[in-house]
């Protein structure tokens, strides 16, 4: 007689929600048929853990020596050209090329940011689909 049920705080009610999801996404019961008994929770199985202890070699690699070689040397190229664009303009040159050269490199730089990823991504999968002979 006489007792006062209080309401439960709201940090209460968000404990003991969490409490019921972390308690059902370790167990996962399969749902129990209508009019039967609900099957009692399962401890949870410890899962096998890969432990990546061993260093990583660069023996059987993803590409070829030889692809390797030509990726490197077309990277070098491409290295050399951006070093050449960003040296000092050759004594031919007058104010109007520098002008110009200084107008086209940001829009040049734009246009190359929104097309460059789409362009490699497509030439990756021609080439990806020559190789193996399926499309992708």
């Amino acid at each position: 007689m006489g007792e006062i049920h209080q309401e439960p705080s709201m940090e209460e009610i968000l404990a003991s929600i969490k409490r019921v999801i972390a308690e059902d996404s370790r167990a996962q019961p399969a749902r129990p048929a209508r009019g039967s008994r609900p099957v009692e929770a399962r401890p949870p199985v410890e899962e096998d853990v890969l432990e990546l202890s061993d260093p990583v070699t660069d023996e059987g690699g993803l590409v070829s020596d030889d692809a390797a070689a030509a990726s490197q040397k077309a990277l070098a190229a491409l290295s050399a050209v951006r070093e050449r664009s960003e040296a000092p303009a050759p004594v031919g040159d007058g104010p109007l090329e520098a002008v110009v050269r200084d107008m086209l490199k940001p829009m040049l730089k734009d246009w190359l940011d929104a097309n460059l990823p789409e362009i490699i991504e497509q030439l990756v999968a021609r080439e990806i689909a020559r190789i193996t002979g399926k499309s992708l």
